[in-house]
C-alpha cells in the first residue's frame, strides 16, 4: 500500500512543478493549467486502477492522462518578423548611433530578462535577438 501512495505523491509532484513553470498568455495558460490537472488526475486514477488490478482500465487511464500531458506541452512555432531600427533600439533601449559594445552590453542585459530559463518567452528572446542582428548589421558589424 506504500507504493500506490509513493506514485501519488510522484503525480502530485509533478503536477505541482509543472503548474510552476506557466508563463503563457492567459488563454493558453489555462487550457495548460487544466490539462495538467486533468492528465495529473488520470495518472492516479491509472496507478489505482494497476493497483487494484484493473490493467485495461490503468492502461486506459493512463494513456489519456500522458496524452493530456504531451499535448499541453506543444507550442506554436515563433515566427520571427522583420524589426525596424526605431522598434530595436526600444527594445534594446540604446540611444541612435550607439557602438557595438553598447548594444552588445544592452543585449546581454535584455536577454537576461527574456531568456526562457530565466522566466521569458521563447518570442521575447527572439524579438531581442532580431534586435540586436538589426542594430549590428547597421553598425556593419555582424
Amino acid at each position: 500500500m506504500g507504493l500506490i501512495w509513493l506514485a501519488l505523491a510522484a503525480i502530485a509532484v509533478w503536477a505541482l512543478v509543472r503548474l510552476g513553470r506557466q508563463t503563457e498568455r492567459r488563454g493558453r495558460a489555462h487550457w495548460r493549467v487544466t490539462a495538467t490537472l486533468l492528465g495529473s488526475v488520470l495518472l492516479a486514477g491509472g496507478a489505482l486502477s494497476a493497483f487494484r488490478g484493473a490493467w485495461l482500465w490503468a492502461g486506459v487511464l493512463a494513456a489519456a492522462g500522458l496524452y493530456l500531458a504531451w499535448s499541453s506541452r506543444i507550442r506554436p512555432v515563433v515566427r520571427s518578423e522583420p524589426i525596424s531600427e526605431a522598434d530595436a533600439r526600444a527594445v534594446l533601449g540604446v540611444r541612435p548611433g550607439a557602438t557595438e559594445a553598447e548594444i552588445r552590453t544592452a543585449w546581454k542585459k535584455a536577454m537576461g530578462r527574456a531568456h526562457p530559463d530565466q522566466g521569458g518567452t521563447e518570442g521575447l528572446a527572439t524579438r531581442v535577438n532580431a534586435a540586436r542582428d538589426r542594430l549590428l548589421r547597421k553598425t556593419g558589424r555582424d
